[in-house]
């Protein structure tokens, strides 16, 4: 149980501090795979302030996003901008870079849940610069619109 709420908290602060500054990450979830060793679900909700957005990024994970309140615009490197609402979702695989993540309202929050499987231990989410954005990973929109 102890390991769980490490797990909790560490998760807290590195998705704290690598999305959005003014993103607020909650962990929900997190649960080791013992039918695939080394790799851990983690669930967790994003809120958006109005306006926020996340750098460009890569989670070398599979990627579940699910809306619940509010609108998210969304981009994967290649691939088109979508918008989603609520009851939808978008898909980023481990090789996908994303481009564009960000609230699509400038007055009202946006919530949706995250569920990631990765490799245990790894970081929720790697920052990359723009330039390595542009000429690397998978250029195939991942989204599973609704």
């Amino acid at each position: 149980m102890k390991s769980s709420h490490l797990m909790s908290a560490l998760v807290f602060i590195i998705a704290g501090t690598l999305i959005a500054q003014d993103a607020k990450v909650t962990p929900l979830m997190s649960k080791d795979l013992p039918e695939f060793p080394g790799k851990e679900g983690l669930m967790l909700t994003v809120v958006y302030p109005p306006g926020a957005s996340d750098p460009v990024h890569r989670h070398n994970a599979h990627a579940f996003v699910y809306v619940l309140e509010g609108s998210i615009v969304m981009q994967l490197n290649g691939g088109k901008e979508i918008t989603l609402t609520p009851g939808q979702t978008f898909y980023e695989g481990p090789n996908d870079i994303h481009t564009k993540g960000r609230n699509a309202s400038a007055t009202k929050p946006a919530k949706f849940v995250v569920f990631l499987v990765k490799s245990k231990g790894a970081p929720v989410l790697v920052p990359l610069s723009g330039r390595a954005a542009a000429g690397s990973a998978s250029s195939k929109s991942s989204s599973g619109r609704k």
